[in-house]
């Protein structure tokens, strides 16, 4: 009897993975093929990489407007990183092959696993930066809301500063060359040793000041705030 091939848990990737291969893969991709769509169809412009440090546990953290946005972010940091991702992706026969061998891992965004946080772990152990999307899903009504704290909790337990990362002017999907004009602004790092609340207010509000975006995490503050005087 054929033994049935059981399917992998992406949400559980190990540091050998993360290895010289991988990455010299994941720059030719990244240099040859993403570099090319993004400054070519999408005319990118990139502003605050100096703001990336050279050293320690960093998280790229960005808004999520469209399915082009790791690859912007990739671009805009000019280094590998480490998707996480909705584990749905691992799924989609189209993407997964590509996806998994540029080292992106899954998450359940309803359930998380532990095996995720070691994943991040691993990573961590390996000069490859995580980067997130602390939106969940895509988000085109140019709100910044219902952001979950998982984000930080994993910057916390990593011991890993946030960057926050703004993809602005995206209006679409581009078909040709030098169609669109998207502009990637790198904040500075927001410290993990800031409290909870704190360090996600200052994302969406750098999020914010950049994309123009309406924050509606300071308006619920605010809200809040009224109601208990």
């Amino acid at each position: 009897m054929e033994k049935i091939k059981e399917k992998r848990n992406f949400a559980r990737r190990y540091k050998k993975e993360y290895h010289i291969f991988r990455s010299m893969f994941y720059m030719c991709f990244l240099w040859t093929v993403v570099n090319f769509v993004n400054y070519f169809m999408y005319g990118m412009k990139v502003v605050g990489r100096e703001n990336i440090p050279k050293k320690g546990n960093i998280i790229f953290a960005a808004n999520h407007v469209s399915e082009m946005d790791p690859p912007f972010l990739a671009t805009a940091a000019n280094r590998h990183i480490a998707f996480m991702a909705k584990k749905e992706l691992f799924e989609d026969d189209k993407r997964s092959w590509l996806i998994k061998r540029l080292g992106a891992f899954a998450v359940d965004r309803e359930k998380p696993e532990m095996a995720t946080f070691k994943t991040v772990r691993d990573i961590f152990e390996t000069n490859w930066p995580l980067g997130i999307f602390p939106q969940g899903g895509t988000k085109k009504d140019k709100k910044i809301e219902d952001i979950r704290k998982g984000f930080v909790v994993i910057a916390k337990h990593a011991k890993a500063d946030i960057i926050p990362v703004s993809i602005c002017n995206f209006d679409g999907y581009a078909t040709k060359l030098f169609e669109k004009n998207v502009k990637i602004v790198i904040g500075k790092p927001i410290s993990y040793k800031l409290d909870t609340n704190e360090i996600i207010m200052k994302w969406c509000e750098e999020i914010c000041k950049n994309t123009g975006f309406e924050n509606m995490m300071e308006k619920e503050k605010q809200e809040l705030s009224e109601v208990v005087s």
